[in-house]
């Protein structure tokens, strides 16, 4: 017997509306566990590198952790992955909320979408198995009103992940979106279009069984002592969100303003902050499935223009996306600009970037209001925002562009416009600055979907977390280009762990590291793991997704930084004249991750990773 796991992956081929049972080995669980690892694995084996993302043959996956749904803290995470339609390369999205574990509760690890349905449909997963139901009814609802609809049809406990019109428009940077107003994303990559382009509004799921847990006296024993620290050392995430960072954030010089171009907005950081705003818009804490820290809000607005506003508040990425980084200090059209996003499946990161990247190419008269139907795109500008915000939703207008992503869109427009665009490998920057924490140019250069923080976080690390298990009990100089490769390689293995773990990576705030995550493994399966073994997985499984894209055409020509955040330094705030040495930093990375000076993992470092079974996808010469 399975603890922690069922062995069982379920396979739903939408062309022939068949699905089937697939067995997952121990052997595979122990290796890959679950989340995105066992996915890379299943996606790495299945990829045709002609395929188009968006194309029938094109699969996706939705995987609940290894602790999903077990008493461990925070196991509520659940992953979607595919090829990202935005970037052409891997793509994973992390969600938290209830629906991994509702997962989990109906005896599945997981499922892998194949082809494309005729017409609109949703997938009623329980643990008879699952039915393909009509969804004709709910496309062109937004995601509230299918969550509100399927419970309705279903059950009022069902948990939903859904598409809004954004991604049954096949908008590049559509999101997937789970449990309503809740608004819990899987937002990167533009996986909300791989869904659209499958005919498929929803994966909804309703189980009643408690996932088996191979010593609950132990890991109630371990919880005894530990939950206490965690909420004590987490309990501004608790009080505040991320929403509460914004000022510390700014103070650190690590805020991006005016498209990245400011290095100080002192005021604007105080208007903006969760400490400003959230007070008088609280309606309700709320936390994901068996978490302690309970860092969810839910808001509401009453009175003003955008009265009537009643959902998930507008985490830190938001607040820096639709706040300084497009120079507007009004909360109140961020949290307008959010709840769009929410229910119409937009990634809040890159549809505020194209914004902001859209404020810069009007201010430089690259466009004009010939190009935007009379609109003026102006700094600050609520108009501004939420209109360019819901033409990217639907896919008119100036929005329809800036939909593609931001370097489709200045590939399209040309004019030297792709030195505003600011991101990695396709994807848009998240809102931390790599000029303030140095080891992040290594970690947004080589993170595997592109320009993703949470890959390692390590900007964490300067302010002062810890990590005794790697080491780090002090913290760094965050402006040095010293040993911030290594930095960014240790922090990038650990990292890998939370996912497949499923494991909400806010527990890094309590400096848990692997030691202690792997005395979780140890009493929810019986498995005699170690935390250095848990960090051998996450270096396999970090390189198994390189082996992905290296299949692709990845190499070291593509782990760049944008010319703003590498050649131009902030002009004031505490970064002040930093640059990021990103060569040296890449030299170091390479070396202790086994792999040749171009990116390539080298064939011993894959023999060595249990990884050999991928060699044939190297280059010739490495």
């Amino acid at each position: 017997m399975q603890f922690g796991w069922w062995g069982k992956l379920l396979e739903v081929d939408l062309n022939q509306r068949k699905t089937d049972v697939k067995e997952i080995s121990p052997e595979d669980m122990r290796t890959y566990s679950g989340g995105s690892g066992f996915a890379a694995r299943i996606l790495f084996m299945g990829l045709d590198e002609a395929v188009d993302p968006l194309s029938e043959k094109s699969p996706m996956l939705f995987m609940a952790g290894l602790l999903t749904g077990t008493p461990a803290p925070s196991a509520s995470r659940s992953t979607v992955c595919a090829r990202s339609p935005l970037t052409g390369i891997w793509d994973e999205s992390n969600v938290g909320g209830y629906w991994g574990a509702e997962l989990k509760s109906a005896g599945w690890d997981g499922i892998l979408v194949r082809g494309v349905s005729e017409s609109p449909v949703y997938l009623y997963v329980t643990g008879d198995g699952v039915e393909i139901r009509d969804a004709s009814s709910l496309w062109g609802k937004d995601t509230f009103e299918t969550e509100e609809a399927i419970r309705a049809q279903t059950d009022a406990k069902t948990k939903v992940a859904s598409i809004g019109p954004a991604g049954e428009k096949k908008i590049l940077i559509s999101s997937i979106m789970f449990d309503g107003r809740l608004g819990r994303a899987a937002g990167r990559g533009g996986l909300g279009a791989v869904m659209g382009s499958k005919n498929l509004k929803a994966v909804a799921v309703r189980g009643h069984q408690r996932v088996p847990v191979h010593d609950l006296a132990a890991l109630k024993r371990l919880l005894k002592t530990e939950i206490p620290v965690i909420r004590e050392k987490a309990a501004g995430m608790t009080k505040l969100g991320t929403a509460g960072g914004v000022q510390a954030v700014e103070a650190w010089g690590d805020l991006p303003i005016k498209n990245w171009r400011l290095g100080s907005w002192e005021e604007g950081a105080i208007k903006t902050t969760g400490q400003t705003w959230l007070p008088k818009t609280l309606a309700s804490h709320h936390t994901c499935y068996g978490c302690p820290i309970r860092c969810s809000k839910l808001i509401r607005l009453d009175t003003g223009p955008y009265a009537g506003i009643y959902g998930h508040f507008p985490e830190y990425e938001t607040l820096a996306g639709f706040g300084a980084n497009c120079l507007n200090d009004n909360y109140e059209v961020i949290m307008a600009a959010n709840d769009l996003c929410n229910r119409y499946g937009l990634d809040t990161i890159s549809a505020s970037a194209g914004v902001a990247f859209a404020m810069e190419l009007y201010e430089k008269g690259i466009i004009s209001t010939s190009d935007t139907d009379g609109l003026e795109v102006l700094w600050g500008n609520a108009d501004s925002i939420l209109t360019l915000t819901r033409q990217i939703a639907e896919g008119k207008g100036f929005g329809k562009i800036l939909g593609e992503g931001t370097r489709n869109a200045a590939l399209k427009i040309g004019k030297n416009t792709i030195e505003y665009s600011i991101q990695v490998k396709g994807l848009e920057f998240a809102f931390h600055d790599p000029r303030a924490f140095t080891s992040m140019a290594a970690n947004y250069a080589t993170e595997n979907r592109g320009a993703c923080h949470l890959g390692a976080l390590t900007y964490f690390l300067g302010r002062g977390i810890k990590v005794p298990d790697l080491g780090y009990t002090e913290p760094p100089d965050v402006l040095s280009n010293e040993g911030k490769g290594k930095i960014a390689y240790d922090m990038q293995n650990y990292m890998s762990i939370f996912n497949p773990m499923g494991l909400c990576k806010f527990l890094f705030l309590a400096s848990v590291g692997p030691t202690q995550i792997a005395g979780w493994v140890r009493a929810v399966t019986g498995w005699d793991v170690s935390g250095d073994e848990l960090m051998e997985m996450g270096q396999r499984l970090f390189s198994l997704k390189r082996m992905y894209n290296v299949r692709l055409g990845i190499s070291r020509k593509d782990d760049i930084l944008p010319p703003r955040l590498m050649d131009h330094a902030r002009p004031s705030g505490k970064s002040q004249g930093s640059l990021p040495h990103l060569g040296k930093m890449l030299d170091e990375y390479y070396k202790l991750r086994g792999w040749s000076e171009e990116g390539i993992p080298r064939p011993e470092t894959l023999e060595t990773l249990g990884l050999a079974w991928t060699k044939d996808a190297l280059p010739i010469v490495i």
